[in-house]
C-alpha cells in the first residue's frame, strides 16, 4: 500500500492524501508538480526513476488506511538538478 507521505522532498510543499500535485516514483519519492516538472524534469534525483501523478486514496478508506506523516526533506539532490 502507498504511504502517501505528506510532502515534497525538494522544497517540502504539504500534499495531502487528496492532492492532484503529488509526483511519485516506484519508490514512493515524493515531490509537487512544481518541482517534478520543472527543475527535477520528470526524474526523480534519488533512483532517476520516472515521476508519475500519485494515485489518491478514497477519502472512505482514509481512517482504516491512514497516509504517513513522517515528512521527508532532502533539498540538495534537488538543487543538484537544477
Amino acid at each position: 500500500m502507498l504511504e502517501l507521505r505528506p510532502n515534497c522532498e525538494c522544497c517540502d510543499k504539504d500534499l495531502p492524501p487528496d492532492s492532484t500535485e503529488a509526483r511519485i516514483c516506484s519508490f514512493e519519492c515524493t515531490f509537487c508538480a512544481t518541482c517534478a516538472d520543472g527543475v527535477l524534469g520528470g526524474k526523480c534525483p534519488n533512483c532517476s526513476g520516472e515521476l508519475l501523478a500519485r494515485p489518491r486514496r478514497p477519502a472512505d478508506k482514509l481512517a482504516n488506511n491512514p497516509p504517513s506523516s513522517e515528512r521527508v526533506h532532502h533539498p540538495t539532490p534537488c538543487r543538484r538538478a537544477a
